[in-house]
């Protein structure tokens, strides 16, 4: 069983800085991709930004150039940064683990996710 554990949320002004973190446990696969997802009140969940096993990353749109995505494979963690913040940008923000080294936008293609994390941005 894979846990992920997300932290560093948190409400901030717009044009802030937050780091959000994503802690990898438990039997992880050989290789695999991680995402980053968010999922505003009445709004489906929507791709943020994956990185491969490799360390490629890929951005949606909406986020490029504002975030970045990053892991630390000796600590078993991936990193989201997020600056310049929006009031768009309030969500939970889960991460989630491919069982692939290559990365997916489709949140059904992540075999597991962590509980979330709130990140309310103030205008």
């Amino acid at each position: 069983q894979v846990q992920l554990v997300e932290s560093g949320g948190g409400l901030v002004q717009a044009g802030g800085s937050l780091r959000l973190s994503c802690a990898i446990s438990g039997r992880t696969f050989s290789s695999y991709a991680m995402g980053w997802f968010r999922q505003a009140p009445g709004k489906e969940r929507e791709f943020v930004a994956a990185i491969t096993w490799t360390g490629g990353t890929y951005y949606a749109d909406s986020v490029k150039a504002r975030f970045t995505i990053s892991r630390d494979s000796a600590k078993n963690t991936v990193y989201l940064q997020m600056n310049r913040l929006k009031p768009e940008d309030t969500a939970i923000y889960y991460c989630a683990i491919r069982r692939s080294a290559y990365m997916s936008t489709k949140s059904t293609d992540y075999a597991y996710w962590g509980q979330g994390t709130q990140v309310t941005v103030s205008s």
